[in-house]
């Protein structure tokens, strides 16, 4: 994907320092100073807050009665439950909605609840989303129907058949509520307007787990269980793996779930996602965030782009390992179709953008097209925002209407934006930096004017210039094992945590040597210590780096590298200047 590797230059944001600040955490902490600067970069600098991001555990998590409706959702559970009525859980498309969707199932079916489950299908109009679904549970003969990860701006619609007129709705649901809440008997949304839930940025799947928190908690309080028979910590492998995918702010809460899930991750005993992470060539031992983020998420939001979304929800709950196998390798096959069809669609927009290059002169981007498949727009404007660093919206057109996905910039929240244009769009979504529309094709000019007027309105040429922040500066004597090791206490790494990025300035004592055709190693030295860095595809660099004894600031991530059974520390270069 040409268009997205395109040689920029970046804007170096230097962390402010506060060396009597370093040194009172460093002491009261007993932390390394490195770690403490990149707390203060973070701004993570009151006490409370860094014994939160640092030392947090489960018992930190905020209680779930805390949540608008919970008393009304458990209430109604329990009396699903003791009357042995048929349960829905229907789940959004994505990977927080499958996550979530078997929680609830597997959950539910523990405490001896008959459950379905149904997830739209992708080639499903949103517009009938609701009805198939009441439909479904209508069939199932289900007079409850649990919502995750959706359900706060869809209208549910009920006729006034007795079978449609007995089923109960629950939402449980992250996404921005509109003006007018939807009717049903409970709604659980951390950004509801009345809402007192501390955490806005939980997830689906993370209000989905709380809801089964609560109504845990609601069966033993009544003596119907005992405290044992449960073990919610079984589900934070999914609560990880939902919250990691939807890429909110790994802070607060949501950094305890993704911690201790990582943790659950690490020894699941899901047949149907082991399987998956096999396939996705990663150690279950190891897993990181990084590794859901960029190999077992991708594959799982395959199906809700180009396949069937309901086969994640099924593979998340396989027993049997044949079955799960099959569905795994078939979820790897479908992963590499769509990057067939994301090489195919960015060939489309790089064609454009070569032939109307002065589109780069405006502070945001909108492209339409009615070649471009609409499963997977959310990630070229993902692309397009990370390459050009400017607010960016994909739409693809088929039949009069246009599905589009808009990413952004932290300068550029969107959301109130879309609010503000509502008579635009047939239905909207999503939050302040992803949000999601259907439009008639007749309002996108509309539409493209206003979103780029708004973009160039507001953002500063500062903005929109490609930017590193960096964390901290250190020397070549900081990076050791020990030093390495105290940096875990930042992980998990995520949304809103990244991984941390050092500087310095270093001795090229040797020309670099390219590898595997597309990376650059470096051979650098500070003092009398000796790195060698690796910079991913900067192979084209070498010319500007081809001679030793050059004098350069680098941007790096410093990690440990094994090899023939043999570590070492390796620096992962981002970014580098010459002196």
């Amino acid at each position: 994907m040409s268009f997205l590797s395109s040689e920029k230059k970046l804007t170096w944001v230097y962390p402010t320092e506060d060396a009597e600040l370093v040194e009172q955490l460093t002491r009261e902490f007993s932390i390394h100073p490195v770690t403490a600067q990149v707390l203060i970069s973070r701004g993570i600098t009151k006490k409370k807050h860094i014994l939160s991001f640092l030392y947090a555990k489960l018992p930190n998590l905020h209680p779930p009665d805390l949540m608008s409706d919970i008393d009304k959702a458990t209430e109604r559970i329990h009396h699903a439950l003791q009357n042995d009525e048929p349960i829905l859980i229907y789940g959004d498309n994505d990977v927080d909605g499958m996550t979530g969707t078997a929680v609830l199932v597997d959950f539910l079916r523990t405490l001896g609840a008959k459950v379905y489950f149904y997830v739209p299908s992708r080639k499903a109009k949103k517009a009938t989303t609701v009805h198939e679904a009441i439909a479904f549970a209508a069939e199932k003969h289900c007079s409850l129907i649990i919502t995750v990860d959706c359900g706060i701006t869809e209208t549910f619609e009920k006729s006034d058949s007795e079978a449609y007129k007995n089923i109960d709705i629950i939402i449980t649901d992250h996404h921005e509520p509109t003006d007018k809440l939807q009717t049903a008997l409970a709604t659980l949304n951390p950004k509801l307007f009345n809402s007192k839930y501390p955490n806005r940025d939980l997830t689906g799947v993370g209000v989905a787990f709380k809801l089964a928190h609560a109504v845990l908690n609601y069966l033993i309080s009544v003596g119907e269980i005992q405290s044992d028979l449960v073990d919610l910590k079984r589900y934070l492998d999914l609560v990880a793996l939902g919250t990691i995918a939807d890429m909110v702010p790994l802070r607060g809460e949501n950094r305890i779930l993704v911690r201790y899930g990582l943790q659950q991750l690490k020894k699941t005993q899901r047949i149907g996602l082991l399987k998956l992470i096999h396939v996705c060539d990663v150690n279950p031992e190891e897993i990181s965030t990084l590794d859901v983020a960029s190999k077992v998420a991708p594959r799982l939001n395959s199906l809700g782009r180009i396949d069937e979304p309901v086969k994640g929800v099924e593979l998340l709950l396989l027993r049997d390992v044949q079955e799960a196998e099959k569905l795994a390798k078939e979820l790897d096959e479908m992963n590499l179709l769509r990057k067939k069809i994301e090489q195919r669609d960015s060939a489309v927009i790089e064609k454009y953008l070569k032939k109307h290059p002065e589109v780069l002169n405006e502070k945001a981007l909108v492209f339409e097209s009615g070649s471009i498949h609409p499963g997977i727009v959310a990630i070229l404007a993902a692309r397009l925002v990370k390459e050009f660093n400017r607010p960016s919206v994909v739409i693809s057109k088929e039949g009069g209407l246009g599905k589009g996905s808009i990413r952004t910039i932290r300068e550029f929240p969107v959301l109130q934006l879309l609010k503000d244009r509502r008579d635009l769009f047939v239905n909207f979504g999503g939050h302040d930096f992803a949000a999601g529309f259907t439009i008639r094709e007749e309002n996108i000019a509309t539409f493209r004017s206003y979103f780029i007027e708004q973009a160039n309105n507001l953002l500063s040429d500062k903005d929109v210039q490609p930017k590193l922040y960096l964390d901290a500066r250190v020397s070549f004597r900081d990076l050791t094992y020990e030093f390495l090791e105290s940096l875990n206490l930042l992980e998990p790494y995520g949304a809103d945590n990244p991984t941390v990025l050092l500087y310095t300035v270093v001795t090229q004592v040797r020309a670099p040597k390219v590898i595997s055709g597309k990376h650059l190693k470096l051979f650098l030295e500070d003092g009398d210590r000796f790195l060698e860095g690796i910079g991913f595809n900067m192979a084209k660099q070498k010319e500007t780096l081809n001679k030793r004894d050059m004098k350069l600031h680098i941007a790096f991530t410093p990690q440990v590298n094994i090899y023939l059974n043999k570590s070492s520390i390796q620096l992962q270069i981002k970014d580098f200047q010459i002196a």
